[in-house]
């Protein structure tokens, strides 16, 4: 049986450029035939990792429960190292082989040659195997580089000269460590394609209900220490940014994210929750210094289906959503959501459970269970996975 948990979200933000371009525009897009204002999904994403992460330090999630995007991985090995009393120059040497052994090269600088998204375990459970296996790791005869070999075959010829016994270990480090963020969000590592994880989790960009235009915010800037008799400003720029009601969509394969988590339920379950109240409460930062728009979502709905596909609602708004005077924006863009989730059902059907947070007192014709709070929210979506 596949089960899907998926999660809308309306989200009236005040003015903000909350996710931007190579421009520092905010980010938009063109459907339905208008220009949406967009926030992409790696940024939402991201704020949710961020949102894991204060989660461990309210004793939530534990620290082994996330992962880290770095190319610094060399130094937490080394640094995991010197903390069970190994030298830190030969710490540093014995984890560039190890590393080395599983064809991932870290260049002169100590960085690796692309991010790796690792859970805390496996980088703990590299700084164990080193620790344990420090004899093995052992320099290779330095031998002149052949004319014309490509670097990707002299990093397999390097990987292949390490002791057998060290890289099979090392292998079965690389499973993900049980982290919540890599199971739900998934990773490549391009060097050992078959240590990659598939997501669980599948996150759309965020697209305005309505359509938009780019407005621009001229400021300027007056030095304090000018003297009286001078006038004018000492530095002026513009900023753009826009006001937008945001759609936002994801979905979660339970089952995926189970096998990603090695099986364990409890820990699923325990990531599920924390993603989905981070889906709610998580906001990106995007130039919240200077617009402070903290907004958070009025209308989300969280359903519970079943042998199914999944069922972006994005299409309610197609045609733009258009508001008469002291019409309230998010309650229209709610009750077009709820009349196209409606229509779908009746038209492809599914077995589902739907619970709903509705803040802007949208008529939704029976659409789901109300609830009246986001812990109850969360409480009945969690309980409906386990039923």
């Amino acid at each position: 049986m596949r089960t899907l948990i998926e999660i809308h979200a309306l989200q009236n933000f005040a003015p903000s450029n909350l996710n931007r371009d190579d421009t520092g525009a905010p980010k938009d897009a063109i459907f339905g035939g208008s220009r949406r204002a967009r926030i992409s999904s790696q940024c939402l994403k991201r704020s949710v990792r961020q949102h894991f992460s204060g989660l461990v330090g309210q004793n939530v999630l534990g620290k082994d429960d996330i992962a880290f995007r770095t190319k610094r991985i060399l130094d937490a090995i080394t640094k995991s190292l010197a903390e069970k009393g190994r030298d830190e120059s030969e710490a540093d040497e014995k984890a560039r082989l190890a590393l080395a052994a599983m064809e991932l090269t870290v260049k002169d600088d100590g960085k690796s040659e692309y991010l790796l998204f690792m859970g805390q375990r496996e980088i703990s459970s590299v700084a164990n195997i080193i620790h344990e296996k420090w004899d093995l790791l052992t320099s290779p005869e330095k031998k002149a580089p052949v004319e014309g070999k490509k670097p990707g075959k002299i990093k397999k010829q390097a990987a292949q000269s390490a002791d057998p016994e060290l890289r099979k270990a090392l292998e079965k480090v690389f499973n993900g460590g049980k982290a919540v963020d890599v199971a739900l969000f998934g990773r490549m590592l391009a060097d050992m394609p078959e240590k990659n994880q598939n997501a669980a989790c599948q996150v759309a960009h965020a697209i305005s209900t309505h359509s938009v235009e780019r407005e621009f915010d001229f400021y300027t800037a007056v030095d304090d220490l000018k003297p009286e008799d001078t006038s004018g400003a000492d530095m002026m720029g513009t900023v753009e940014f826009n006001s937008a009601c945001f759609y936002r969509y994801a979905v979660v394969d339970w089952e995926k994210l189970v096998s990603n988590l090695q099986d364990d339920s409890e820990l699923a379950l325990k990531g599920l929750r924390a993603f989905l109240e981070g889906f709610v409460v998580a906001e990106p930062t995007g130039k919240q210094n200077t617009f402070a728009a903290h907004n958070s979502p009025e209308f989300v709905a969280i359903s519970v289906r079943r042998n199914t596909a999944p069922r972006n609602l994005a299409n309610a708004f197609e045609t733009a959503v258009r508001v008469n005077k002291d019409e309230s924006l998010t309650r229209k863009s709610a009750e077009e959501l709820g009349r196209k989730a409606k229509a779908l059902q009746a038209a492809f059907g599914s077995k589902e459970n739907t619970f709903v947070l509705n803040l802007v007192e949208a008529k939704l014709d029976g659409l789901g269970t109300a609830v009246p709070t986001l812990k109850d929210l969360l409480d009945k979506a969690i309980f409906s996975v386990q039923e």
